[in-house]
């Protein structure tokens, strides 16, 4: 009899490990290649908005338990995609302020 790994283990362990290599990632890039990387950053959370809206409008009609689940989870996401891209907003300006020349 083999041994399975539970879904839910297997997932779990995967979502850590991102948290470690997105760490490590974000915390050695040059401060030179920052304000590029926000800039991705933000393309990436406004195509996530996008599928968040769609998730949103999603109509009541077809199944209504399931639908509630994805109208909840496309908002959540739009909630977050939306704070990733305004803070990524902020953090890009401060960025480049920092080359700006001192009066």
């Amino acid at each position: 009899m083999e041994a399975a790994i539970d879904p839910f283990i297997f997932r779990l362990a995967i979502f850590v490990l991102t948290i470690f290599v997105g760490y490590y990632v974000v915390w050695s890039v040059t401060p030179a290649l920052h304000t590029p990387l926000m800039s991705v950053t933000n393309a990436i959370s406004s195509v996530i908005i996008v599928g968040a809206l769609i998730a949103v409008s999603v109509d009541v009609a077809v199944d209504n338990a399931g639908t509630m689940i994805a109208r909840a989870g496309g908002f959540f996401a739009v909630v977050l995609a939306s704070i990733n891209i305004f803070g990524g907003f902020v953090v890009t300006q401060r960025m480049l302020a920092m080359y700006k020349k001192k009066k």
